[in-house]
């Protein structure tokens, strides 16, 4: 199926509520606009997370949402460029997202996450919305269900990216997800270079904290390992990953 298809925001109306009558599941893409440090992209969650989406929504024929591209990033926020909702901000944003789709009569709404600081919030914004659901009388209300699906955390992903880059790999800046925006955009490989030892993963306190003991925005990572066509396998080994996935949550039946 082409992209083009799947797209939410070049369907019509009465397009969408055709699909209804034989899908209730939709996929929304969550990113993130944040440092990825000295040479990745501010927009890597958001790009991977959509990509993964749409290749996802192209092999099972489920519509995809337009991405959201802001998440929490609050402890990014001592770099130039990030963009951070408050966690009660992006919890408002899904909640409303959720009901929204829910109204006009989807039941499986499946997230494809692109950046870790989001999961909490998206899991409490979930929870908010079954109540809201049921109180506000929602038809859908007890078949609604939504599911977090982190495509960097897949079982193959993390895998594959172990083969290529074992502990280099790091926890943010990481080369599998550069290596996807390599693929996406290959505008960005001219600013690929190699960097110095980037300090190791620890606890997060806070943007001034963060930029303190992590001076270039990495954490044990090392971005110079990633190559476009590493990006190519990422993608098709997080879509064959979560296409099973998806099919297993739209089948799924809450018990009676």
């Amino acid at each position: 199926m082409p992209l083009e298809a799947v797209r939410l925001q070049l369907r019509t109306w009465p397009e969408v509520e055709s699909y209804l009558e034989r899908c209730k599941g939709v996929i929304v893409p969550l990113g993130s606009t944040e440092q990825h440090g000295p040479t990745g992209a501010i927009g890597t969650d958001a790009l991977t997370a959509e990509a993964v989406a749409l290749e996802l929504g192209r092999r099972s024929g489920v519509l995809v949402t337009p991405a959201q591209s802001f998440g929490m990033a609050e402890h990014h926020l001592g770099f130039p460029g990030t963009v951070s909702l408050q966690p009660a901000t992006l919890l408002a944003v899904l909640h409303d997202v959720v009901l929204s789709l829910a109204r006009h009569g989807f039941e499986r709404i499946y997230v494809v996450n692109g950046h870790g600081g989001n999961i909490a919030t998206t899991r409490a914004a979930f929870a908010q919305a079954y109540g809201t659901a049921a109180a506000r009388g929602l038809p859908v209300a007890g078949e609604l269900r939504c599911r977090l699906a982190n495509w960097f955390t897949a079982a193959p992903v993390m895998r594959l990216a172990r083969e290529l880059y074992g502990d280099r790999e790091g926890h943010h800046a990481t080369p599998s997800e550069i290596a996807l925006t390599l693929h996406l955009e290959p505008s960005l490989v001219a600013a690929q270079r190699p960097l110095p030892e980037a300090a190791p993963a620890g606890p997060i306190h806070g943007p001034e904290d963060f930029r303190r003991r992590h001076p270039d925005g990495r954490m044990g990572s090392d971005p110079y390992l990633a190559q476009a066509d590493h990006g190519a396998r990422f993608l098709d080994v997080a879509a064959a990953s979560l296409v099973e996935d998806l099919r297993d949550f739209l089948a799924d039946s809450p018990a009676v």
